[in-house]
């Protein structure tokens, strides 16, 4: 056999997988029938950013991309007020404030997405069956940046000190810059790390798989899709929750695109465009349940969608750590598609990855426009990328564009 035939004969032994239930939260959109709203009417959900429960743009925006300290972009994708029962989960309601937001409303996508999979908290399936939590979490999380500052006391104690501040005075000062951060406490530890994201979903749900998160930054859902469809495949479960958590957008992440030049000068995504200037920065969480299509069949599930191969890749040596490189993303397109045993050719609708950066968008347009074919000028597909309407979403990015 040509190795074509041997890669196209193997992906017959990976069976598909359905997609059989979707819950979300994204900017302006609390739930999945809102983000079909926003999605169906082409609404814009990037706005300025909301001082009151974000940062302030009198005190960190500078439209002078070199000013130390500050940011040049002024608008995201932020997610709405959400309204959160802890005893419904039966967490204290003193907890909340050591406990990161990604972990309480991962808890409400996850229920969301199996309710709307026809699995709701107390169906027997989830305790009978092994169903798994895997998903895409990103770097620092939010009450990382707090609780690390607070221990700078000694720096401010040394500062007020040697300015001639009296003691009294001193320690009333450290007191009111204290209180402006999370206080310690027994709670704070796992408050803060991201694997908790899964574990917490897993704990208050009582599910038996495994759980975990995987940081492949933008990619990371993908990622974490990707280790869902393999566990569900080796039979290593019976269900899995998967898909991306990321709701921290505050000025140190803020700080972190603008020193890499990659946000948007305008403060405008716009992907593929020759006006593209960079991205802008959206919080999401989306999630996706997943079970073999031959037991979704069995069990009578309502089935959005078949996934039928992944594909991944690594660029290799590239000019720099950040630089994408266009041959990397035709190794993954290719594997996909010769595992799904499907011609690129074919496709009609594709949802890319689309950021809106100028170097990353033109080499994922050069890899996409070798996989699909288009020297040939009777082919047509159409190309998307929601991120022009939310923002740049880091780990929930992958899993935005399957729900829509």
């Amino acid at each position: 056999m040509k190795k074509t035939d041997i890669r196209q004969a193997s992906s017959r032994f990976t069976p598909p997988i359905a997609i059989v239930g979707m819950g979300c939260i994204f900017p302006e959109s609390g739930n999945l029938k809102e983000y079909w709203h926003l999605l169906f009417n082409g609404k814009d959900a990037i706005t300025n950013i909301p001082s009151d429960t974000h940062w302030s743009l009198d005190e960190y925006f500078n439209q002078d991309p070199a000013a130390l300290d500050h940011t040049y972009c002024k608008r995201g994708g932020f997610l709405p007020p959400v309204s959160f029962d802890p005893l419904s989960y039966g967490i204290p309601p003193n907890n909340l404030e050591a406990t990161d937001t990604s972990q309480l409303l991962g808890l409400e996508v996850a229920k969301m997405a199996l309710e709307d999979a026809g699995y709701p908290l107390n169906h027997s399936h989830l305790q009978e069956k092994k169903v798994n939590v895997i998903l895409g979490v990103t770097g620092t999380q939010e009450l990382v940046i707090p609780l690390g500052a607070r221990l700078g006391h000694p720096i401010w104690e040394k500062a007020i000190k040697d300015s001639g501040i009296s003691p009294d005075k001193k320690e009333e000062i450290i007191k009111r810059i204290q209180a402006s951060y999370v206080q310690w406490q027994e709670n704070s530890f796992p408050g803060l790390l991201g694997n908790v994201v899964a574990g917490r979903i897993a704990n208050r749900l009582n599910l038996s798989g495994t759980n975990t998160v995987c940081d492949a930054a933008c990619a990371s859902s993908l990622s974490a899709i990707h280790t869902a469809v393999m566990e569900l495949a080796s039979n290593r479960c019976d269900m899995s929750i998967t898909g991306g958590v990321d709701s921290l957008n505050d000025i140190f992440m803020h700080m972190c695109f603008s020193k890499t030049g990659v946000l948007s000068h305008t403060s405008d995504a716009k992907p593929f465009s020759k006006d593209a200037d960079g991205t802008v920065l959206g919080e999401g969480i989306g999630m996706l349940v997943l079970k073999r299509l031959k037991d979704a069949q069995k069990d009578n599930d309502r089935i959005y969608a078949v996934i039928k191969g992944v594909g991944t890749s690594s660029d290799g040596r590239t000019a720099a750590i950040y630089a994408p490189d266009a041959r990397g993303q035709l190794k993954a397109l290719h594997e996909a598609y010769n595992q799904a045993d499907i011609d690129p050719a074919t496709v009609e609708l594709l949802e890319a990855h689309g950021t809106g950066t100028r170097v990353g968008d033109k080499v994922e347009f050069d890899a996409l426009k070798e996989c699909f074919g288009c020297e040939n000028q009777n082919n047509y597909c159409a190309i998307g990328s929601v991120k022009s309407m939310l923002g740049s979403k880091k780990a929930p990015a992958g899993a935005d564009g399957i729900i829509k």
